[in-house]
């Protein structure tokens, strides 16, 4: 699906912006770049700043005109930080995303260009004309100019996490340690009583609980590990703990304090 869309930027000046650009693209899953009369590229500099994004830069597209870049394109999106005296449709980068993907999804092969403009000026007047919709990102209104590669993230970011949601897929990675299925086994109630047999233990040796005067000390202990489910391996670090403090003060495992 992202196979269709186009990163179009327009005589774009620093060449590590398109590095940048690129670099953008491939973390979200976009491929194709196509350069409007780049001022400087192909340079190292570009390479430099797409830090691993080779494949896009080798691939990029050089044109002469906007015209040409867009030219098979059936929808055709143009960002812009300012505003036009000819009112325009204008969409955020969410509704953008979604209006890019339905017209893919109702044309399946439709062409899709999202065009960036340079980085002092933006896209002419002329060139936004030529965009059926403007996507303005909704930055900070004092200080509302992004940097090239930025722009070209958050149009990425958002097209790819809509791709995501309409595939199913899920949008964020669970943490999993080594040994996670036999981590995630909660524990018995057995192993609770021990556990709580070991902390009131040690509780005293400390001198923490006084079995004489207990105070419901232990009983508020167990409503509060009563309100979490503890897996084996939280047990595992709680117990090491308890026993890490017994030797700290020097009590064998017996219970008995070290002379």
């Amino acid at each position: 699906m992202l196979d269709n869309v186009r990163v179009v930027l327009v005589n774009t000046s620093h060449p590590g912006n398109i590095g940048g650009a690129a670099r953008a693209m491939k973390n979200m899953g976009l491929t194709r770049l196509v350069l409007v009369d780049p001022q400087r590229f192909p340079d190292p500099n570009a390479a430099a700043r797409g830090a691993g994004a080779d494949d896009v830069l080798e691939g990029a597209l050089i044109v002469p005109t906007l015209e040409e870049a867009i030219a098979d394109c059936v929808l055709v999106m143009g960002t812009s930080a300012r505003d036009r005296r000819i009112p325009w449709p204008v969409v955020d980068p969410r509704e953008a995303a979604e209006k890019v993907l339905d017209q893919i999804a109702e044309l399946p092969g439709a062409q899709v260009a999202l065009v960036f403009g340079r980085e002092d000026s933006g896209l002419t007047s002329e060139e936004l004309q030529r965009c059926q919709f403007h996507v303005h990102i909704p930055s900070n209104p004092d200080f509302s100019s992004l940097n090239l590669a930025a722009a070209v993230q958050v149009l990425a970011y958002e097209l790819r996490m809509l791709v995501l949601k309409r595939q199913d897929q899920p949008t964020h990675m669970q943490k999993i340690e080594t040994t996670a299925t036999q981590n995630e086994i909660p524990t018995t109630a057995e192993e609770m009583e021990q556990y709580f047999g070991h902390l009131q233990q040690v509780l005293v040796e400390i001198g923490f609980l006084d079995p004489q005067k207990p105070r419901q000390l232990m009983p508020r202990l167990r409503r509060l590990y009563g309100r979490i489910r503890i897996n084996r391996m939280e047990m595992n670090i709680l117990r090491g703990i308890l026993t890490e403090t017994q030797k700290a003060i020097g009590v064998k495992a017996t219970g008995e304090r070290r002379r």
